[in-house]
């Protein structure tokens, strides 16, 4: 698997993996942008919002865009994503990963609602 994909699937097992496998995959102290009324998360905070540390059943990334300058890369796509008990999440997202020994970990994640 070559570095973009791998990016990819790191930011699919985001939505759709438990509270364990996010954390695991975020660095310590990364920033999380999130719509009203959740606002600007950091560090521990991320994984105490309840909304945060919820999975989703489905998930579809579209208008993919990936760019990577040697250790660090960012991904902007427009997402899709369904909970059992929600209407149809749509947001424009980005998230940001830096390369620490060969382990890519996400240092920053944004989420703009579409309507």
């Amino acid at each position: 698997m070559n570095n973009e994909e791998h990016l990819w699937s790191l930011e699919e097992r985001f939505w759709l993996e438990g509270l364990d496998s996010a954390r695991h995959m975020t660095a310590k102290g990364a920033v999380f942008v999130f719509p009203y009324p959740i606002g600007i998360l950091q560090g521990d905070a991320l994984w105490q919002e309840q909304s945060v540390a919820q999975r989703w059943r489905t998930v579809s990334m579209t208008e993919r865009y990936l760019k990577q300058e040697n250790d660090i890369a960012v991904l902007a796509y427009s997402v899709s994503a369904e909970r059992a008990d929600l209407p149809v999440y749509e947001a424009l997202c980005t998230s940001c990963y830096v390369q620490d020994n060969e382990r890519w970990l996400r240092v920053m994640h944004q989420q703009t609602v579409e309507y």
